[in-house]
């Protein structure tokens, strides 16, 4: 079988020129990612492990979880992958979550939600919302971790169904 752009010598040249090209283009591609982007990323305060760093910032709060008006477990460990923790974890499943690094990363509740791994896709944000102390955050998850605030994110997932929640028998 001759496969296209093999039968006429020059453009089966040309064809292995461009496989060649985009091999390579693809293997350098894979080198930057590997060598250089992913250990930048690795340095992120919200993404690095805190194992070897000294962590002269210190911060606890609290936070709570309520999806479609029932409240969610945070688990103990949260930010702790094998050997590795995380600048932002919990140790206890009691809601009290830490915060530390060497300096203020300006932490935000949306690094702890992303290290949590909560599904905010998932969710709808208009009806969602970030209580801080007990009020309306205008931030929604871009509000600044601070010590001892207690931290309530409220949220409706995307295919969540309202109409449980009334009663449709009449009245008496």
């Amino acid at each position: 079988m001759i496969w296209p752009g093999m039968g006429d010598p020059y453009k089966r040249k040309k064809t292995i020129k461009f496989l060649l090209l985009s091999a390579a283009i693809g293997a350098i591609a894979v080198l930057l990612t590997t060598m250089v982007v992913n250990p930048l990323l690795g340095q992120q305060p919200h993404s690095a492990c805190i194992n070897d760093v000294e962590r002269n910032w210190k911060i606890s709060f609290t936070v709570e979880v309520i999806v479609d008006k029932e409240k969610a477990d945070i688990p103990a460990k949260v930010g702790f992958q094998g050997d590795c923790q995380r600048a932002i974890y919990t140790l206890t499943d009691d809601g009290t979550v830490y915060a530390e690094w060497s300096e203020n990363p300006n932490f935000e509740i949306g690094h702890f939600l992303w290290i949590f791994e909560f599904p905010l896709r998932d969710m709808e944000q208009s009806e969602s919302k970030i209580l801080v102390n007990g009020k309306e955050s205008e931030l929604f998850i871009n509000h600044p971790l601070q010590d001892g605030f207690h931290y309530r994110g409220e949220f409706i997932t995307k295919d969540y169904d309202s109409s449980k929640d009334q009663d449709f028998l009449p009245e008496k």
